[in-house]
């Protein structure tokens, strides 16, 4: 089976769960390419894209900012690769169907990489990524289409749009996999053909993250994580309201800090004005080895998540399966799935958006009660293993794939 990967950007450090399935199709003996809109190149990169050689794996459209080069470009592009198939090249430039993804050359781009290439499934992250996908379908480059949706796409984006955005991809499109139940809903409501729905998680590699109980040391500093991009819908600042609450009764705390984003500058000012400087640590950009010993490290794990003022959203982070897994209790919010990944009062507490009282009061009840620790740790454990181990679901992946192969799904 032959399997491409159609995606924003690559590699990402915020987007495990796409890497985890790639690396686990690898292992399973499968053919895989990926197909990018560009490459972030980010300072840093987990060690899996380098350990499978994916770079080697990917294609980038590489489509010019400035238009007059995307324009030169393209002319070279067709010039160079007109003979292999010239009704599929002139199809991507027909405005009239493919409206600005033709105009603005995404289309033509897109294309190239594909031409001398053949697979049996075209998997699409993203909902944008799978409206460009069923373009290349309705152009000719065969397969079974796939689009796995994942909170950004199904929230922002169709804000920013309108509710028909996905008409042609809902028609056209083989299977839809949301990463939730929430998303599930989301998608027969905008008019998706709830036959060609089926909820696939994202899942972690659980051989990398190791169990340990959490136990407190007299004395001991708490250490309190989160682990995530620094964008409003991750829900920082409301983390950081919280610890400036409780440092006034335990002051034995560090909160940990680890990602990057635009908020990075705000949310720094936001622990100054609080005088919390010294309890409050930003990391940077961590990769996957990073990750893993930050986990060991902390006591308690927070992700207070909310919905965005563009109405962006999460899906379920895969930090909340893998701090999780690694045996920390849990503070989250009742956004989106979530509910779906932390099961409040057993591997953790969920709390309302944007309710710094409530973060606190939780935040304040598990420093007060170590001995609750382990039991939610384990409950998280055996929680994750059973729901999101990307093994388990990868292997569920392959018969999803196999059985719209041979058209189950129709």
């Amino acid at each position: 089976m032959k399997i491409a990967f159609i995606v924003g950007e690559f590699p990402s450090l915020s987007e495990t769960f796409i890497l985890n399935q790639i690396t686990g199709l690898l292992d399973l003996g499968y053919e895989v390419e990926i197909f990018s809109g560009f490459n972030p190149k980010e300072k840093k990169v987990h060690s899996d894209v380098e350990k499978y050689r994916l770079m080697e794996r990917c294609h980038y459209n590489s489509i010019p900012h400035n238009k007059i080069k995307r324009i030169l470009k393209a002319i070279f592009l067709i010039i160079k690769n007109f003979h292999k198939a010239p009704l599929k090249i002139l199809k991507s430039l027909n405005v009239f169907e493919y409206g600005k993804a033709a105009l603005s050359l995404i289309l033509l781009y897109s294309l190239i990489p594909f031409l001398d290439k053949n697979f049996d499934i075209l998997h699409c992250h993203f909902g944008p990524n799978g409206i460009i996908g069923i373009y290349l379908k309705k152009i000719g480059i065969s397969g079974k289409y796939i689009t796995s949706f994942h909170g950004y796409d199904m929230s922002s984006f169709v804000i920013s749009n309108e509710n028909n955005v996905y008409k042609r991809l809902f028609l056209n499109g083989d299977l839809f996999l949301p990463i939730s139940n929430y998303w599930k809903r989301k998608l027969i409501k905008l008019g998706c053909n709830k036959k060609k729905v089926i909820v696939q998680h994202m899942g972690i590699n659980l051989e990398k993250f190791k169990f340990f109980e959490r136990k407190k040391q007299s004395e001991e500093t708490i250490r309190i994580l989160t682990v995530g991009s620094l964008f409003e819908k991750k829900g920082h600042k409301y983390a950081i309201q919280a610890i400036a609450k409780i440092i006034k009764k335990y002051n034995k705390i560090e909160y940990i800090i680890a990602g990057e984003g635009y908020l990075r500058n705000e949310l720094e000012e936001l622990v100054e004005d609080l005088h919390i400087k010294k309890y409050v640590k930003f990391l940077g950009a961590v990769e996957q080895k990073e990750v893993l010993k930050l986990y060991q490290q902390a006591h308690i794990y927070i992700l207070p998540s909310v919905t965005a003022s563009n109405g962006d959203q999460e899906g379920i982070p895969v930090v909340l399966m893998e701090a999780q897994a690694t045996g920390l209790p849990i503070i989250s919010t009742y956004h989106t799935g979530i509910p779906e990944g932390v099961l409040d009062g057993k591997s953790g507490f969920l709390v309302p958006e944007r309710d710094v009282d409530a973060l606190t009061e939780k935040l304040e009840y598990l420093i007060e009660h170590p001995e609750i620790w382990p039991d939610m740790g384990q409950y998280g454990r055996k929680f994750v293993e059973e729901h999101y181990d990307i093994n388990k679901l990868n292997q569920r992946l392959v018969e999803i794939y196999q059985n719209i192969i041979e058209g189950k799904y129709e």
